[in-house]
């Protein structure tokens, strides 16, 4: 008989020491992944290695843990390029508690500066490679825990699904939200999606100072530029990357606070001093990732999602960061959730209010403290502090009667969630709606097809769509594979916003910032460069967005649609060769959080 092969392995588990090991004292071993090259003289050189990056001295060696400080630090951002020096912080906190630190970083990808651009494509695969930089360092190097410093919105899911990848003891702490810009032109405060949707009224000849009238719309843009961000931090609104964190702490994977703490405030290099607090409970009672990403946390994160008006792009990432950890979660979930969480939370984009001014009234905490005593999220999950949520949230102070942030839950903005799961025989894998009900719940207009959304992007800014018509603006070619990337068009639709086109829809396989508002659909599957249906809508086709009922049609017949698709021809790869060329070849579909590891 032929030796059984052995089956696919999905994940590379390292040796370790078994979970019940002591030390000389009979405490538990926090060094179970690094004891294994520095007990004993079995890897003389990875010793000898260690001692010239720092351990002093034998004893050390032998019993210090050794925490991998993962920031995704880099200049020319402002989301990312203060997250050195809370790596400074943290690796000092782990120093003093006896531990070794090591740090190391990551690249990312400024949404912001890319938007509307062909650097735009490059934005979600740094999710993956996020995620492979954290596997790789922790595995490879031996460390037995994980402190991760993201600050721009794809860093968050990415370092989840590194901590799932590895599953060693781990915590994250977002680098913080920014402080809110001020226009002096128009005399009201501004933010990043401001400057884009100044740009469709500029584009529109409708961008103006009630306050003087002298000054031009190059004047305008000019402010807005030059004031929007006004230091370091990640976008103000609830956008993608507030809502990445504030679901991960919804979830017990970041201390108390961390997703609403300004990243200029001095209470986050508070929360860094005591990272190595939370990371040594984490290794004392071997809290680890997969013990926290379950059903339940991640439902947690869902609630917070809909309560607050998140971004569409939370459920391409709670997707794929339940996939990676290989936890159960569809579409059908998201909806679920949505049909009975109601939306509460002001907050840009659209509304008034800004992450900063939601932690001057207790922030994220003091909003799940309201959640928990409604029994809309569970307070009961395990958290990185070895207390439950609840228990986390119970010293905070509860939100204050007087303010105007998050609505009474018996009185919302909308009783339900503000993202909608869409499907129709234009979306037989599901879309994802952001509709908060401002604009109405059913839209019905005449399709208007763009192959690219630069094809748009010219189109806006030349004045071509008109007002007055009720058009649905069909981008499409530009999902997972098809873009590649799956680029965020938060140009497009701020722009839409700016010019008063409040007439118009938007569609695409593509996907929104978390910036972006307006009655929009995205992550439309099967995406056009597969030959999903959206690849067969042409011009005047009349489209349906059915909130209500859950439907993403057009109005054309299956036998026309038939004769369509025996038309229809790929067109060739946009890019061949470099890293979104593998990207694209690897990646799944947005319905499954358009993952690379699905094989």
């Amino acid at each position: 008989m032929e030796p059984q092969k052995p089956g696919p392995v999905r994940y590379l588990h390292f040796d370790s020491l078994p979970d019940d090991a002591k030390d000389s004292q009979g405490r538990p071993a926090l060094n179970r992944h690094s004891a294994i090259i520095t007990r004993g003289h079995d890897f003389p050189g990875a010793q000898a290695m260690l001692y010239a990056a720092g351990v002093p001295d034998r004893e050390t060696m032998l019993t210090a843990p050794q925490v991998g400080i993962a920031s995704v630090w880099w200049e020319g951002n402002p989301c990312n390029m203060h997250l050195l020096d809370l790596a400074k912080t943290v690796k000092d906190s782990v120093r003093k508690q006896g531990m070794l630190g090591w740090q190391y970083n990551t690249i990312g990808v400024s949404d912001a500066i890319t938007m509307g651009g062909p650097g735009m494509r490059f934005s979600l695969q740094t999710r993956e490679i996020i995620a492979d930089s954290i596997e790789t360092v922790t595995c490879a190097q031996h460390h037995d825990a994980c402190i991760a410093l993201p600050g721009c919105d794809k860093n968050m899911p990415g370092v989840i699904m590194g901590f799932a990848r590895h599953n060693r003891p781990s915590i994250m702490i977002f680098g913080g939200t920014i402080k809110p810009g001020y226009s002096e032109t128009l005399r009201k405060p501004i933010n990043i999606s401001s400057c884009y949707e100044a740009q469709g009224a500029y584009a529109y000849n409708k961008l103006r100072s009630e306050h003087d009238p002298s000054l031009t719309k190059d004047d305008i843009m000019l402010d807005f530029e030059q004031h929007a961000c006004p230091g370091a931090g990640a976008c103000g609104g609830m956008y993608t990357a507030n809502t990445m964190s504030t679901a991960i702490e919804a979830m017990g994977l970041t201390p108390p606070g961390s997703s609403s703490t300004p990243a200029e405030a001095p209470a986050k290099h508070r929360e860094c001093m005591k990272a190595a607090d939370y990371i040594r409970i984490c290794l004392e009672r071997n809290i680890r990732p997969r013990d926290l990403i379950t059903r339940r946390s991640l439902h947690n994160a869902m609630v917070m999602m809909m309560a607050l008006g998140g971004s569409t792009n939370g459920v391409l990432h709670f997707l794929a960061m339940a996939g990676t950890a290989e936890v159960p979660l569809t579409l059908d979930d998201f909806q679920a959730v949505s049909d009975k969480i109601p939306f509460i939370a002001d907050l840009a984009p659209s509304g008034k209010y800004y992450m900063a001014d939601l932690y001057e009234i207790g922030g994220a905490p003091a909003v799940m403290k309201l959640l928990v005593a409604a029994k809309l999220l569970d307070g009961d999950i395990p958290t990185i502090t070895g207390k439950t949520l609840a228990e986390n949230v119970a010293s905070w102070p509860s939100l204050p009667q007087d303010q105007l942030i998050i609505r009474p839950l018996d009185n919302p903005i909308k009783r339900t969630g503000h993202l909608e799961i869409l499907r129709g025989n234009l979306a037989p894998g599901g879309a994802v709606a952001k509709i908060t009900g401002k604009e109405g719940t059913l839209f019905v207009g005449k399709a208007r097809v763009f192959n690219k959304e630069e094809e748009l992007d010219k189109a806006l800014t030349a004045g071509a769509i008109p007002h007055g018509q009720k058009l649905v603006l069909v981008v499409r070619y530009e999902g997972p594979k098809g873009g590649p990337g799956m680029p965020e068009q938060l140009k497009a639709s701020a722009a839409l916003m700016g010019a008063g086109l409040s007439d118009v829809a938007l569609i695409t396989d593509g996907r929104y910032s978390g910036a972006s508002h307006g009655f929009i659909v995205g992550h439309i599957v099967p995406e056009a460069a597969v030959g999903g249906p959206i690849a067969l809508v042409r011009d005047d086709d009349t489209i349906t967005i059915d909130s209500e009922n859950n439907v993403l049609s057009v109005d054309v017949s299956d036998e026309e649609m038939a004769r369509r698709r025996a038309q229809w021809k790929a067109p060739p790869a946009y890019v061949t060769r470099g890293v979104l060329a593998k990207y694209a070849a690897l990646v799944g579909d947005a319905s499954h959080g358009a993952m690379t590891d699905l094989f």
